[in-house]
């Protein structure tokens, strides 16, 4: 059986109430129950970790009994599995919901299973609708539970010759103010900046996402700093309006791991040549991002060090995905050659 209009209509609504709920360790779900008729009776969005699920909270708006032989329409499958919250297979199948659309397969070894049990229990179950629009909702989350990990964005700015900064250390500033624009949106969009303590003592940076005009976007990054030594105590960054998370580095993936236990699902990694260099060295660089500036400077301040590349053969192969215009500079995107989208 294919979806009909009024559930095509009811999954692009609860897309609208998914996006309602916050980012973190749990996804982003919608739900909405349509009635026998096709009328929407109820809708509901889980809030964050701790709190209802998208489908219980949908029927907590119902008297007993106003769900049964209705369709339930929700953007993730219904988890099959007890967390602080229970099943939400369960929960449909004991209000007496009879059908149940969705759009994405829920990847969790844990919480997958939901629609067998579903079927089991003699409810129809039909995936895949808005399947497209589910995906790029939910693209963070379902790379963390591929990878483990957040999704790692690791950004640089050079001089046409490759070089982060002139001999003597000066770097500010390489690109123009559309590229640096750029930048900061970019960090509005993440969910963790991550510098080191080299860059951190040299620059003293605040490490916020500001507009143009200086203020803040109304999202900010967590501040993360990697590095052995200390950081000062009025240091710009502790006046950051996210919490300072401080770690040696010398484990960028136990970090990446602990950065998706607290709910980070994308990184930003803007920390010099020798952070970059590390997270490229690791393979942790899902993305790259190379604004590139029409100066040479020379000398050997590079933008990238030891990749632990030694040879032609070993060359870390990379997708050009754009190159943009902006200002005087370019932006190139890039992803690592070969890997797969999710």
């Amino acid at each position: 059986m294919t979806t009909t209009d009024a559930e095509r209509a009811a999954m692009r609504r609860a897309l609208t109430l998914a996006a309602r709920g916050p980012r973190g360790v749990n996804p982003q779900v919608g739900a909405v129950v349509l009635s026998p008729s096709g009328e929407i009776i109820a809708e509901g969005w889980h809030r964050g970790a701790g709190t209802a699920h998208a489908e219980v909270d949908a029927l907590s708006h119902l008297t007993p009994d106003a769900a049964r032989g209705a369709t339930a329409v929700v953007t993730l499958e219904p988890c099959n599995h007890t967390g602080r919250t229970g099943p939400c297979s369960e929960a449909l199948i004991a209000a007496g919901i009879a059908r149940v659309v969705y759009a994405v397969d829920d990847p969790g070894e844990k919480s997958s299973g939901g629609a067998t049990r579903l079927r089991a229990a003699g409810v129809d179950v039909e995936s895949g609708e808005l399947q497209g629009d589910a995906r790029a909702l939910l693209h963070d989350w379902l790379t963390v539970q591929q990878l483990g990990r957040p999704h790692v964005t690791v950004k640089w700015a050079q001089s046409l010759d490759g070089r982060a900064a002139a001999d003597d250390g000066t770097s500010q500033w390489i690109t123009g103010p559309v590229a640096r624009a750029d930048v900061h949106r970019r960090r509005s969009l993440a969910d963790a900046i991550v510098v080191g303590t080299g860059t951190l003592l040299a620059d003293d940076p605040a490490l916020t996402a500001r507009t143009p005009a200086g203020d803040l976007h109304a999202h900010q990054p967590r501040p993360v700093v990697l590095g052995s030594r200390s950081i000062p105590v009025d240091a710009a960054v502790r006046r950051h309006p996210q919490p300072l998370l401080h770690r040696p580095g010398n484990d960028l993936r136990a970090v990446m791991a602990e950065l998706a236990e607290l709910g980070v699902q994308r990184v930003f990694v803007e920390g010099g040549p020798t952070l970059a260099s590390a997270f490229v060295d690791a393979g942790l660089a899902d993305e790259v991002l190379s604004y590139v500036a029409p100066v040479l400077l020379g000398g050997r301040r590079l933008a990238l060090g030891d990749i632990g590349v030694s040879t032609i053969t070993e060359a870390r192969r990379l997708t050009v995905v754009s190159v943009d215009r902006l200002g005087d500079d370019l932006l190139i995107v890039a992803t690592p050659h070969n890997r797969g989208e999710n």
